[in-house]
């Protein structure tokens, strides 16, 4: 089987590969966001509810997270896992994982900002919401953005772990080709694949680090 078979026959899984990555992108990000609010409540119970949360997402493997979210609906309400639902399961259990993450990366960009730039912006007038919308965040997010990018990475190559619930991404489809044709070219595709792809996120992110080099 040469090169560009593969390759077609690889088409549709690279697509869901994207399809999980740009959906758990969109989604945690915000969510992470939330997340770290929580963490940093002044309400004692709220804040522990979010640690706890945080560390369970964080201490315990992704593809066990996946498994919990696609067969405890069955399990715990006896409720009946129909074929829609794995995609379903595949985004909900990427997005709490990553919103946890990203969680704790906002709270540590958030925590170093120095208190004098808030007591200014009240001086100024400025609400909490605005100083945070308008001060804050903007600094912020030129902090967090080379730890964002690593948890970028990481998330196109963990769209693999998909192949768990037997999802029909990648590098399912790249493991069934190499089982069916004993080679390792689907491999060498997929390789390729996830490589390009984290490249062109590296790239991405470096131009949005480079446009906000005014917050210095």
């Amino acid at each position: 089987m040469d090169f560009a078979t593969i390759l077609q026959q690889l088409g549709s899984g690279m697509l869901k590969t994207v399809g999980i990555f740009l959906w758990t992108l969109v989604l945690s990000l915000p969510l992470g966001l939330l997340i770290s609010f929580g963490r940093m409540s002044k309400n004692r119970l709220v804040a522990v509810i979010f640690k706890f949360y945080i560390s369970i997402m964080r201490g315990t493997p992704l593809m066990l997270q996946l498994l919990v979210v696609y067969f405890g609906p069955y399990y715990l309400f006896g409720i009946n896992i129909s074929g829609s639902y794995r995609f379903v399961a595949i985004i909900i259990g990427f997005v709490l994982n990553y919103a946890a993450y990203f969680a704790e990366i906002y709270r540590s960009g958030i925590e170093s900002m120095p208190i004098g730039q808030y007591e200014a912006a009240k001086i100024l007038g400025y609400s909490r919401t605005q100083t945070f919308i308008k001060i804050i965040l903007p600094q912020v997010i030129k902090r967090i953005l080379p730890s964002v990018t690593n948890e970028v990475i990481t998330l196109v190559k963990d769209t693999s772990l998909a192949f768990s619930l037997a999802y029909m991404e990648m590098f399912t489809i790249a493991k069934q080709i190499a089982a069916a044709q004993t080679t390792m070219m689907p491999f060498v595709v997929a390789a390729v694949f996830y490589y390009i792809f984290n490249l062109l996120v590296a790239v991405v992110m470096e131009r949005i680090e480079k446009s906000l080099d005014y917050y210095k």
